[in-house]
């Protein structure tokens, strides 16, 4: 079968769900042919999972696109076989929800209480499973959150699962829990509410006006504490989102002097392969911040893009990439 038992008891959980709702429409408002037509979609969806078929292109009788299934469990092409009219309407649905998910990120600057942070969100397709954000505190002390993260897969199931992450911290930060119980709360969330396999590695953060950093790694790359004596390695504190429902999360706590930041990253940067497929990697990055330590967020970003780009000059890129960089500067008067 082309989905795991887990997989399928979830499709079977969507199916069931849309039928129930179908069954609800049809009491309320009497029955119509396109209620039967999709209820007849819905049973013959539900008859092809206990079949063992379910997923499999109509055409080629080859997989259907996961991340399409997850978003439309009715699915009965893969891409290469959908009409004119269907390829038309997936294009305006993508581009549609390319908006929605660009409408989501923060302002790319931010100032507040001393510090300066800018990232840049460079999708490899029409969405992305990379999560950023930025967000003041509700109290006027001066800080901030910070989070950047990268959920498994590609497409649009993993961008679905990012716009989850989004909606999910901007709730749970306003509930004012310490640092290492947001992202155990989080983990549950996310990890009772998706697909067994689907994860999202996490590096969630509060900046305080002192300089002060509390940082937690959901098993993302390290975090990379760029200082006047060097570039410190932050390594992950604990497994990523979704991976374990009760996992518990260490927090770094750190002090940034006025002058040094922290650069925050995905693995579309580190992943990146030159001409002759060697990765670009955690080192190279390091050296190039810790190369260009004086200059602010924006500059830092650029010249860390540049030099990434430089070396993979020749090679297509097929992973999303974001980059977040927060500095300490003079807290105001």
């Amino acid at each position: 079968m082309i989905m795991a038992n887990v997989g399928n008891e979830f499709f079977r959980e969507q199916l069931l769900e849309r039928r129930e709702r179908l069954a609800v429409v049809v009491a309320r408002t009497g029955p119509a042919a396109e209620l039967a037509r999709l209820t007849q979609e819905v049973d013959a969806a539900l008859d092809r999972l206990e079949q063992g078929s379910f997923g499999l292109c109509d055409v080629c009788h080859e997989s259907v696109e996961k991340d399409r299934l997850i978003a439309d469990p009715l699915s009965r092409f893969c891409l290469d076989h959908l009409d004119a009219r269907q390829q038309q309407a997936l294009s305006e649905d993508l581009q549609l929800a390319a908006r929605l998910q660009k409408a989501l990120l923060p302002a790319q600057d931010l100032r507040i209480g001393g510090w300066q942070a800018h990232y840049r969100y460079e999708p490899a397709g029409a969405v992305s499973g990379d999560y950023c954000d930025l967000i003041a505190c509700e109290v006027d002390s001066g800080g901030f959150f910070f989070l950047l993260g990268d959920v498994s897969g590609k497409g649009v199931a993993a961008s679905m699962r990012m716009n989850q992450l989004h909606a999910m911290f901007r709730s749970l930060i306003r509930v004012d829990q310490p640092l290492e119980r947001l992202v155990e709360i989080a983990n549950n969330i996310f990890c009772r509410s998706g697909i067994s396999g689907q994860y999202a590695t996490l590096v969630c953060g509060e900046a305080a006006r002192s300089g002060e950093i509390a940082l937690a790694s959901a098993g993302h790359l390290p975090a990379l504490h760029v200082g006047c004596g060097g570039v410190a390695h932050l390594e992950a504190t604990g497994f990523p989102l979704g991976m374990f429902c009760d996992s518990r999360y260490e927090v770094h706590r750190l002090r940034l002097e006025p002058g040094e930041s922290l650069l925050l990253y995905t693995d579309g940067v580190t992943e990146m392969r030159d001409a002759a497929q060697k990765e670009f990697g955690v080192r190279r990055l390091a050296d190039l911040a810790g190369a260009s330590r004086t200059l602010e967020p924006q500059g830092l970003a650029a010249a860390c893009i540049d030099g990434l780009k430089s070396f993979s000059a020749g090679t297509q890129r097929s992973d999303d990439l974001t980059m977040l960089v927060l500095r300490r500067s003079a807290p105001p008067a």
